[in-house]
């Protein structure tokens, strides 16, 4: 992809460059899911145990699970949600929604995202997000909160990534 988009002309692609982190360690892995109380998507857990915990990925590039991106501004919304996301209990709470919410939300969206995990940031306060529970559990869900709200966008993490690594 790097060298097909050389001028990093492609969305997001000026910040995560094409970039790939190392693996994550098993170890790092069980112990993020055991201090969080839950079991990731086993797509999404072997794509950061075995390609990388990001960053290359859709949008502004994908989330690293355990360490903050370097490349963040600590004022931006997305080192927020990050941190929000890891605040204790959190990931383990009930996914509020039972159906998808298109449309305006016009109310804070932090009563949306318990049980979900920030992947990407899009901008504008626009995140994708993957679901860890209940029935819609290894969903990614695309939150923006000002026009589209919070709808699913694809199945699974693979297909959202695979999505992504498609020519445009």
């Amino acid at each position: 992809m790097a060298d097909a988009d050389s001028e990093l002309t492609r969305f997001g692609a000026g910040t995560h460059r094409y970039v790939l982190a190392p693996p994550l360690p098993e170890a790092d892995i069980r112990a993020f899911e055991t201090r969080h109380h839950i079991r990731l998507p086993a797509d999404y857990r072997s794509f950061v145990a075995e390609v990388g915990d990001g960053p290359a990925g859709p949008a502004y590039g994908l989330m690293p699970l355990t360490v903050p991106r370097a490349d963040v501004d600590d004022e931006w919304a997305v080192d927020e949600e990050w941190r929000d996301d890891r605040r204790p209990g959190r990931l383990a709470e009930p996914f509020p929604l039972t159906e998808p919410l298109p449309g305006a939300i016009g109310v804070p969206t932090e009563g949306l995202t318990p049980g979900t995990l920030m992947l990407a940031e899009e901008g504008c306060a626009m995140f994708v997000r993957l679901i860890l529970n209940g029935p819609h559990a290894g969903q990614i869900w695309h939150l923006d909160p000002d026009w589209g709200g919070f709808v699913p966008m694809a199945p699974d993490f693979r297909t959202w990534y695979t999505d992504w690594l498609s020519p445009q």
